[in-house]
């Protein structure tokens, strides 16, 4: 008899053990199938808000679920650690400033965070702009201080001028190595090999270039003053040139670049015009005038710069 009352335990203990086993998948199936409807459905499908997001370096899973469902864009931050789980994607989250709508799924939230479709935002700078000049706009924007970009001064005229996608979580070090980076893309080979072939060195381009960006508009213009100032560096002749005072007391190019030319100005130094001028001067209407003696000079300095 004890063993039958025995066995009529155990018995009993197996069907409740596969009792629970049901209950447990059943409830995990329930579980799944609420959370595979509800990662693809948005919190407030008609919203037009938008919310900033960052997720910093190293942060985990846990946090970024919870900070999302804090923030409303996902009805459970369980339910979201779950999805990311079960599809191998946790790790995969990545790091930066994000904007999210509560029209967008958990679904939609986590392609993107998987994706690094971080913010990107516009930075222009000015060809002739100098280091002083992108201290002050990267200042003005929150990007950086101006002591740290002045930091860069010693990469004056290489700051290649344009508009550049950045993000915010970018250090200033990436905004100013990304201009470094362009400034090589936009020299190409061409103008490298007949630099080269001229005797000449990048660096007094770049130099040149600076001058021509300060002082001349067009094309046309800043390959015929070119050609003039190279004339008077072969004989030894001052510059003089408004933009770099430097060069009213010194003979030869500035040390460094003034500014951070265009690609104009950096082409017009590489390919002057050869003329028979030696002096210029802009009038106030940005019009350059070129003379080829300093009498004839004068004579357009008294009539334009009365």
């Amino acid at each position: 008899m004890e063993d039958q009352r025995g066995i009529g335990r155990n018995q009993k203990k197996g069907q409740s053990k596969e009792k629970m086993r049901k209950f447990f998948i059943t409830f995990a199936i329930i579980i799944l199938l609420i959370a595979s409807t509800s990662i693809f459905l948005p919190q407030h499908p008609n919203s037009t808000k938008e919310i900033s997001f960052l997720i910093e370096q190293g942060e985990g899973t846990n946090n970024i679920a919870l900070h999302l469902q804090q923030e409303g864009l996902i009805p459970s931050a369980l339910l979201f650690r779950l999805f990311v789980l079960t599809t191998g994607i946790s790790g995969k989250l990545q790091a930066g400033s994000y904007i999210f709508s509560p029209a967008l799924s958990p679904f939609e939230i986590s392609r993107k965070l998987t994706q690094g479709d971080v913010t990107r935002e516009y930075i222009t700078i000015i060809e002739g702009w100098t280091i002083d000049d992108i201290a002050s706009y990267l200042a003005k924007e929150d990007f950086a201080t101006r002591e740290d970009v002045l930091g860069y001064r010693d990469f004056e005229g290489y700051l290649f001028p344009e508009t550049y996608h950045i993000t915010r979580d970018m250090e200033l070090g990436e905004i100013i190595e990304l201009m470094l980076q362009t400034f090589q893309k936009k020299i190409s080979s061409t103008w490298r090999k007949e630099i080269q072939e001229q005797g000449r060195t990048l660096s007094d381009i770049v130099i040149l270039a600076s001058i021509l960006e300060k002082e001349l508009q067009t094309l046309e213009d800043k390959k015929i003053a070119a050609g003039l100032l190279l004339k008077r560096l072969e004989i030894g002749m001052a510059l003089q040139v408004d933009a770099a005072p430097i060069t009213y007391e010194r003979r030869g190019l500035p040390k460094m670049p003034i500014a951070n030319p265009g690609l104009s100005s950096i082409e017009a130094a590489i390919y002057p015009t050869q003329n028979t001028y030696w002096y210029y001067l802009s009038t106030k209407e940005g019009e350059t005038i070129f003379s080829k003696t300093l009498q004839e000079h004068n004579e357009a300095r008294a009539t334009h710069l009365r």
